[in-house]
């Protein structure tokens, strides 16, 4: 298939397989860009309807796939066209806010020590900073469930572990550069663990297989040791922290 790339103001089209087209809007993690992505994802399901297969939101993209019995790349094209000329520029999210329960220690959270003595401040004040920001849905992907959220508190920023453990627990709430997340299951990963939620992230079995979505809005909000365990939580043996560090990925 020809390649079709088609510039819209300053949106751009690109045709991304047989059924898909990629929709850009910049290449930067910006709220104003963020909440962009969801007017228009609002917009391209009342146009398109029943010719979509699936929308998937991102940082500053959109996926678009439609169904190629009923529709084709250059009917999408313009229905898209038609959408995009109805956006406006605005900070508002139409997403839900979501709370999150986390156990901040040292015991559930190995590497609040090290952000703390890296700051050259209390483990208290990490906590308490984490907690103070209401954190944006920016993408889920790594694994089902992982929720980039932005922006960290400047001061809370830590580079990826040079070395990833082996095995992170399913609830750890880590932080890497300007994003936070919380692990959805067990799995290897290279963040600064500070805490852990009982909540699952990611349940196949529940009517919502997850707690939020792109564009949602997410705050942290501390419990302890007891709470935690009430609501499901479970305290895994956590590796302890490596001393250097570097990189952005999970």
């Amino acid at each position: 298939m020809t390649r079709l790339q088609h510039q819209l103001n300053q949106y751009q089209l690109t045709v991304a397989g047989e059924n898909a087209l990629m929709l850009y809007f910049d290449q930067r993690i910006d709220p104003v860009i963020s909440a962009l992505v969801q007017q228009a994802c609002t917009l391209i399901r009342a146009e398109l309807a029943e010719d979509i297969i699936d929308l998937l939101p991102s940082y500053a993209s959109v996926l678009i796939l439609f169904n190629p019995l009923s529709t084709d790349h250059y009917r999408v094209q313009a229905q898209l066209q038609h959408c995009l000329a109805h956006l406006q520029n605005s900070n508002q999210h139409s997403g839900k806010l979501v709370e999150l329960p986390v156990y901040y220690s040292t015991e559930s959270g190995p590497d609040l020590a090290l952000i703390a003595s890296t700051k050259n401040i209390s483990v208290a004040e990490v906590i308490q900073r984490h907690q103070a920001v209401s954190y944006r849905v920016y993408a889920i992907g790594f694994a089902p469930g992982f929720a980039y959220l932005g922006e960290v508190d400047p001061l809370l920023q830590m580079p990826r572990l040079a070395t990833p453990r082996a095995k992170v627990p399913r609830g750890a709430v880590a932080i890497a550069d300007r994003q936070t997340a919380v692990y959805p299951a067990a799995s290897p990963g290279g963040w600064n663990l500070i805490g852990l939620c009982p909540t699952r992230m990611f349940n196949p079995a529940a009517e919502h297989a997850m707690p939020v979505a792109v564009g949602d809005e997410v705050r942290f909000v501390a419990i302890d040791k007891a709470e935690f365990l009430r609501l499901g939580g479970e305290l895994p043996e956590l590796e302890l922290p490596k001393l250097e560090c570097s990189g952005t990925k999970p």
